[in-house]
């Protein structure tokens, strides 16, 4: 008895399905990632960033309640930005002496922030002269998680704002770390 036929147009079944599987995937994993060097110690600059709970250095924020200090898991904050959104967040990850956390969005309106399943990254390096590094990274999926989505939850969309929030943070971490 030979099943090299029926397991040949089994195979052939399957592989006529690849395509519409594949148009029919939603949303790509976008990323970001954005740097800057500051004219000023890592320590200093660390002393800034450092601090899940306290995030006024970020431009839009104009309140931010936390708990848990900086202990993965425990610490959360709420955002609140000076259009009246807000955005939770939780730590996921923090080492002082590497000096990085990381962290994630649990819950924001897709009309506040564009993304869905969004996790970020910042770490502060030595760089030459005694100044520093910072590295701000992200990934996170577009607000809209279907097929076809309108122009303000694409992935277009998502990754102006998030690339727009790392830059304008970034320099106004720079001039505050600089003391400008």
């Amino acid at each position: 008895m030979s099943f090299v036929a029926p397991r040949r147009a089994f195979l052939a079944a399957a592989l006529s399905l690849v395509p519409a599987i594949a148009l029919a995937h939603g949303p790509s994993r976008q990323k970001v990632v954005e740097k800057i060097e500051i004219d000023a110690p890592p320590a200093k600059v660390w002393e800034i960033v450092g601090n899940f709970g306290d995030i006024n250095w970020l431009p839009g924020v104009a309140k931010t309640e936390a708990t848990g200090g900086n202990t993965p898991e425990q610490a959360k904050r709420k955002l609140t930005l000076s259009n009246g959104g807000t955005i939770d967040e939780s730590l996921t990850k923090y080492d002082a002496a590497a000096m990085s956390l990381s962290y994630k969005i649990d819950q924001v309106d897709p009309k506040v922030l564009p993304v869905n399943n969004y996790s970020s990254t910042i770490t502060v390096t030595p760089a030459d002269g005694g100044k520093s590094t910072v590295e701000w990274k992200g990934a996170f999926y577009r607000g809209f998680m279907n097929n076809d989505p309108p122009p303000e939850l694409s992935d277009e969309a998502a990754l102006k704002a998030v690339g727009g929030i790392y830059t304008s943070g970034l320099a106004a971490l720079k001039a505050k770390a600089e003391g400008k």
